[in-house]
């Protein structure tokens, strides 16, 4: 393709884009009673998939497509850590022309994605890092290289519970230290790591108080409007969503003290987990709670993954504290990627027991493997725990809107008449 082409194309994708971006926040701001502090979610995404596209930043920028990426070791590099990852329909078609039809659409979007913007961030990308945690993103490793993108290789076991396999993270994360240097050209200094490290624990803290603000009897705020919040969180300068969500926080406390509910008082309380939703496509978030129901938590690796427990090291010194960086990214991990997986199946039954959840619904968006692999153990696993789940395959389309929405009031409908019955037999 010659670069009249790839203009034709970027343009007409760029138009397509903002079609999709503004029907999704439509749809979300159609809801009633919307915290006012969310305004600053919702320009924030206008501007950056239907405004201008973004010039080239003043610092170096290191791009990521998982969150086992330790972004502290990025910020102590005075980089911009960028999450690339894609929900976007539009460059979803423009990456199947590089990928297999029944590859993952979050894999084929963002492949689509970095084909139309190749000179978007000139020289400020140094590096787009992929850890090896799911084979398609391994693959596309080798796209990315024949485009000219800089790719980093980082290399994650497939295990988390043995000794050996945790050496194994933190001498893959040591070497991405000091690689790290050499990409940006800014030594990494105990002081910086220190106080990126304090920075991404005070934005876990604020992650930690929505989650609580979010399971409230009655619910305070859409799980949609959550979900945005914590993709913003991935594109978004730290210290801004910081501010913009202790603001949020503060409007969410005060909405509680004078018992303002965002939605039916009797929404059913749903547990999302599966492929992450990631803006544009909130399709299926959207069905939940356009069909009465409201999504009170999730367990999804663009949302609840991100607060876990701050970086603990005995040491001032890099030695010990790249080595905790490192566990604090691995120990927690519930990513399917992992086998044996036991630490989400725990963890979503707490969740569900937690929030007073009636059911859960997970999504796996089709032909991300690990994820639907695992939904049969899933379901195993809450049915004996007497917790419904539906279980929704799907892809970027929006053809399949129809399908979803009847099966998601269904699945809604069953969980009103099931707590009805209880009710009765009280």
């Amino acid at each position: 393709m010659d670069n009249e082409q790839l203009r034709r194309v970027r343009k007409t994708t760029r138009l397509h884009l903002a079609m999709e971006a503004e029907e999704t926040l439509q749809r979300i701001e159609d809801f009633p009673d919307k915290p006012a502090a969310m305004n600053y979610f919702y320009s924030m995404f206008r501007d950056t998939y239907i405004g201008t596209p973004a010039l080239p930043m003043a610092k170096k920028i290191i791009a990521t497509m998982c969150m086992q990426v330790p972004l502290e070791l990025i910020l102590a590099a005075d980089a911009i850590p960028l999450r690339l990852c894609s929900g976007a329909n539009a460059y979803d078609q423009i990456g199947a022309e590089f990928m297999p039809s029944k590859s993952c659409p979050v894999v084929k979007a963002t492949i689509g994605m970095l084909h139309v913007n190749q000179t978007l961030w000139g020289n400020s990308l140094r590096s787009i890092v992929i850890p090896t945690t799911c084979d398609q993103k391994k693959k596309a490793i080798e796209l990315l290289g024949d485009m000219g993108y800089p790719i980093y290789t980082l290399e994650m076991p497939s295990s988390k519970d043995s000794d050996r396999a945790r050496f194994y993270w933190q001498e893959a994360v040591k070497q991405f230290a000091i690689d790290l240097q050499k990409f940006t050209g800014n030594r990494i200094t105990t002081k910086k790591v220190q106080a990126a490290i304090a920075k991404i624990a005070d934005a876990a803290g604020l992650f930690r108080k929505l989650y609580e603000l979010r399971r409230s009897t009655p619910p305070l705020i859409l799980g949609t409007d959550l979900f945005l919040v914590n993709n913003a969180y991935f594109i978004d300068d730290i210290d801004r969503w910081r501010q913009a969500v202790a603001t949020l926080i503060a409007e969410l406390e005060e909405r509680r003290e004078n018992k303002v509910s965002a939605t039916n008082r009797q929404a059913q309380r749903i547990l999302f987990t599966g492929s992450p939703p990631i803006f544009p496509n909130f399709k299926v978030p959207i069905l939940v709670e356009q069909s009465g129901g409201i999504i009170v938590a999730d367990e999804t690796c663009s949302s609840t993954r991100l607060f876990s427990d701050s970086v603990a090291y005995d040491e001032a010194g890099l030695n010990d504290i790249v080595p905790a960086i490192a566990d604090r990214y691995l120990k927690p991990s519930t990513c399917p990627c992992l086998t044996p997986n036991s630490d989400r199946l725990r963890k979503l039954v707490t969740m569900a027991r937690e929030t007073g959840a009636d059911g859960v619904i997970y999504q796996a968006l089709s032909g991300c493997l690990p994820y639907e692999m695992e939904q049969k153990l899933v379901n195993q696993t809450l049915a004996e725990k007497g917790i419904p789940m539906l279980y929704i395959e799907t892809d970027y389309s929006p053809e399949d809107m129809g399908q979803l929405s009847t099966r998601v009031e269904a699945f809604i409908e069953s969980l009103k008449a099931r707590n009805k019955k209880k009710i009765k037999t009280k």
